[in-house]
């Protein structure tokens, strides 16, 4: 017994006797339109496509989307055997998503026992005379193992595109549903463990967190960690320091570390609809959580075609230029903000004049003294140093009120002039918007949640070009 039915299964054998000894009636047919052009003349249709349930439901479902302007590889080439084009191989990846298959041999068992369907997708037809739709299903289709070999080397470009496209017809959608489609963002990342031995546990690997040695399964991930925490103490008094390792137990930091990639992702949510992705970068595991939110950022406004109002972030974004990124000068905080968790960097919550100059501890307006150019940080960005102002420009004779420690050369602070760097210490986390555009995070969560139940967190891929596809 098998999976695949007797009919299609003879026909098979049949087909495959025609190749061997009638090899002149092998030939190809010309290109036919494209998926979106056969979408709109469903007239022009063969009758046996007309037929065909599958065929026309997948037709209505992938003909929406723009296959006109699909990024084509290149098929003028000197190869014996022509290259099969990417748009058919992409319309039926999408397929297997829906259909939920797991493998590749799924796939093509699938298009052979619906040829309407490979007729559709745009597959080269192998014509045959002995099929009833005149074309061999099986001989037109790449067999199993080069569909996995092209899913390994499909560019990130594609996927991209059908991205564009995706948001492109969500802004249709929705435009007469909501009108604020868009507008509240979420960014977060999600880990992605590489196929190799030192992600495994169970195996003996020497230096195994060792960043200097490369995996040699994968010549592309890196080592980066998932998560850090320090050792707390479950009692009121501090456990005793042992005397083989003299370091207080409740200082040590404890972390998790993987070989592999990250991916960002940008989500939205619309409220009785759902949740929808509106960019995603995948970088090796040892790059930074900020390292993904400028590249994010323009490809969000570019698909968009507007600047997001609101974005919800968790504290790794918590840096002057992410709030100054969603500020509008000529409106007032609550318009446009980032909703970000103050982390522990920076020491303590600096106030402000209403020019925009820090308070000392006095409560004394401190003057800009001079900028310079901060260049030891992944952003480079202007710098300001801000002096006391009873020494600066000129002594005023006065005392501190506070008698200050630093007193009499005054107090000096330093901190980045940018407009975000002040929203960062001014912005109310405890108002009722904020609360509300900070829910928004659940969009990206239950987006990266996803990746579990469809294999996005541990794929079976052993480079960095086929992780990002």
């Amino acid at each position: 017994m098998t999976s695949l039915p007797y009919y299609t299964w003879f026909l098979h054998v049949k087909q495959r006797q025609q190749i061997r000894f009638r090899l002149p009636f092998r030939r190809k047919e010309a290109v036919r339109p494209a998926l979106n052009q056969l979408a709109r003349r469903p007239a022009d249709l063969p009758r046996f496509v007309q037929r065909s349930a599958v065929a026309l439901r997948y037709l209505h479902l992938l003909g929406a989307l723009d296959w006109t302007r699909f990024p084509e590889r290149d098929l003028t080439t000197s190869w014996t055997m022509p290259p099969v084009p990417l748009a058919p191989f992409v319309a039926a990846c999408l397929v297997k998503l829906n259909e939920q298959f797991v493998y590749m041999p799924q796939l093509h068992t699938y298009l052979v026992e619906h040829p309407a369907l490979t007729w559709v997708l745009g597959f080269p037809l192998v014509l045959s005379r002995l099929a009833p739709w005149r074309f061999d299903a099986h001989a037109s289709l790449p067999t199993a193992r080069h569909f996995t070999r092209m899913l390994r080397k499909m560019p990130n470009s594609v996927c991209q595109y059908l991205l564009d496209e995706t948001v492109r017809l969500l802004q249709a959608e929705l435009s007469t549903e909501v009108d604020s489609f868009g507008h509240a963002i979420s960014l977060d990342t999600k880990h992605i463990i590489a196929w190799v031995k030192e992600n495994n546990p169970k195996a003996y690997v020497k230096d195994r967190y060792d960043k200097e040695k490369q995996p040699s399964g994968d010549p592309d991930c890196r080592l980066g960690c998932k998560r850090r925490r320090n050792q707390r103490v479950s009692s009121k008094e501090p456990p005793p320091t042992p005397h083989g390792n003299p370091v207080p137990a409740n200082t040590i930091s404890v972390a998790e570390y993987y070989w592999g990639y990250a991916s960002g992702v940008v989500a939205t949510k619309v409220p009785d609809w759902g949740e929808f992705v509106l960019a995603e970068l995948t970088l090796p595991f040892n790059q930074p959580d900020v390292a993904y939110f400028d590249p994010l950022m323009a490809d969000t406004e570019r698909r968009l075609g507007f600047r997001p109002t609101y974005g919800a972030f968790d504290a790794a974004y918590d840096a002057f230029y992410v709030y100054e990124h969603f500020h509008r000068d000529d409106q007032p905080l609550e318009a446009g903000f980032a909703a970000v968790p103050r982390s522990n960097r920076g020491g303590k919550r600096r106030q402000f004049d209403d020019q925009g100059l820090p308070l000392c501890q006095a409560g004394l307006a401190m003057p800009l003294k001079y900028t310079f150019t901060c260049r030891t940080t992944r952003v480079e960005h202007e710098r300001g140093r801000y002096a006391c102002p009873l020494v600066f420009p000129e002594p005023t004779g006065d005392s501190c009120p506070i008698d200050h420690k630093n007193w009499p050369k005054g107090c000096i602070t330093t901190m980045a002039t940018s407009v975000g760097a002040r929203i960062r210490h001014q912005l109310d986390r405890e108002s009722t918007i904020y609360k509300e555009i900070y829910n928004q995070r659940s969009a990206t969560e239950r987006v990266n949640s996803l990746a579990v139940d469809l294999g996005i967190e541990r794929p079976k891929l052993r480079n960095g070009q086929a992780i990002t596809a």
